[in-house]
């Protein structure tokens, strides 16, 4: 201990690898640490040497285990073969379940072994509650982003600490929006794309009826930036594809309402205080399935954090174009319905937030307890 804990850590996508860069930040920040692991460029910026590429774990899902499983398989033999030899205080996991949970199984089972730390909760409190007994069984602590969701472990004996929400901190500049652009945001993958852009387009066209000087704004990524600049094609007004974190949040910024697939957005928009609307519609038959598998009445974050619908949802048989042109353009015109919005959400916001160094403090604590 001299040499201060080694904290193992495991990312496996971009958003885990920033959680991973700003634990490790404070953790640098109170007290000697030393860190091994597997990370992206932000957790190697703060000093972790990955022990392969992060981008290899980022393909994981339930088909990407089917298709890539030798390697999955690989490389968890030589993740929890270099925990075993290392010997660390601490081992936490950031996110990516499907190959965080087998890794902590593992080493669960060892007689001598680390503190176990998951950070991200499995999202129990919206389908498959029986998970929170499943991961009580081979975790010590797991850290979450919502303040609703230490109770659904704690009941079965699991430690689990609300640390924050990153979201609560990031910064939007006070500028002034334009009251004529629209920004549209129709999922960062290539079934929701093909899904809703068209549903996006007649909604469009029905708009600029009434809204002659409309402009539209579509943040994308990368991966799907193709198939959105030939989905906007035709539309019948201006419209701007961008790409990246910087130009979306210029986007949120700039633009007067947000018509947005239901997913994490839902926070990024309300941290930018821009008032929208959340849409979403999937085959019938994964519909019907959804219904049933789904505990919480509503699918927006916001929603789902002030136990109410602030933010209005137009889900399956509802995500027409006519109903969509219909809600888009009450916020459009009325000022009244984005203040209460922008209330809601930053009430929202501020239910996300927490000491920066919560994590961190936790992870010590639990490292103290094996002393």
């Amino acid at each position: 201990m001299s040499q201060g804990p080694l904290i193992f850590l495991i990312a496996g996508e971009a958003s885990g690898d920033q959680l991973g860069a700003d634990l490790m930040a404070s953790l640098k920040d109170l007290q000697n640490v030393r860190f091994a692991g597997i990370g992206g460029e932000r957790m190697q910026a703060q000093g972790l040497q990955s022990l392969f590429p992060m981008e290899e774990l980022s393909i994981m899902g339930i088909f990407g285990i089917l298709r890539n499983l030798p390697r999955l398989l690989q490389r968890l033999r030589l993740t929890v073969s270099t925990i075993i030899k290392m010997k660390p205080d601490v081992v936490v996991t950031i996110d990516a379940p499907e190959f965080s949970f087998r890794v902590m199984k593992q080493l669960h089972k060892l007689s001598l072994r680390p503190c176990l730390i998951h950070y991200v909760a499995p999202t129990v409190w919206a389908w498959r509650p029986g998970r929170a007994r499943k991961v009580a069984q081979f975790l010590d602590h797991l850290l979450c982003l919502y303040p609703f969701e230490p109770p659904y472990f704690e009941k079965y004996g699991l430690r689990s600490t609300f640390v924050g929400h990153p979201v609560a901190e990031e910064a939007f500049e006070k500028s002034k929006r334009d009251s004529n652009l629209l920004c549209v945001l129709p999922g960062s993958r290539r079934s929701e794309v093909e899904t809703l852009l068209p549903i996006f387009k007649e909604m469009v066209a029905l708009l600029k009826k009434d809204f002659c000087d409309l402009k539209v704004v579509v943040p994308t990524l990368s991966s799907v930036e193709p198939l959105v600049r030939q989905g906007v094609e035709n539309w019948p007004c201006e419209v701007q594809v961008v790409v990246g974190d910087d130009a979306r949040k210029d986007a949120f910024q700039k633009a007067s309402v947000a018509l947005a697939a239901s997913g994490t957005v839902a926070l990024q928009l309300s941290a930018a205080c821009l008032p929208f609307i959340i849409a979403y519609k999937i085959g019938t038959i994964s519909g019907w399935l959804a219904r049933i598998l789904i505990k919480t009445p509503w699918v927006c974050m916001v929603n789902v954090l002030l136990n109410k619908q602030a933010i209005p949802e137009l889900l399956q048989e509802n995500c027409t174009p006519e109903k969509l042109a219909s809600a888009v353009g009450h916020l459009l015109r009325g000022k009244d319905a984005r203040a209460h919005q922008e209330k809601a959400m930053d009430e929202a916001i501020a239910l996300l937030k927490a000491p920066p160094e919560r994590a961190a403090k936790v992870v010590l604590e639990e490292v103290l307890l094996r002393v």
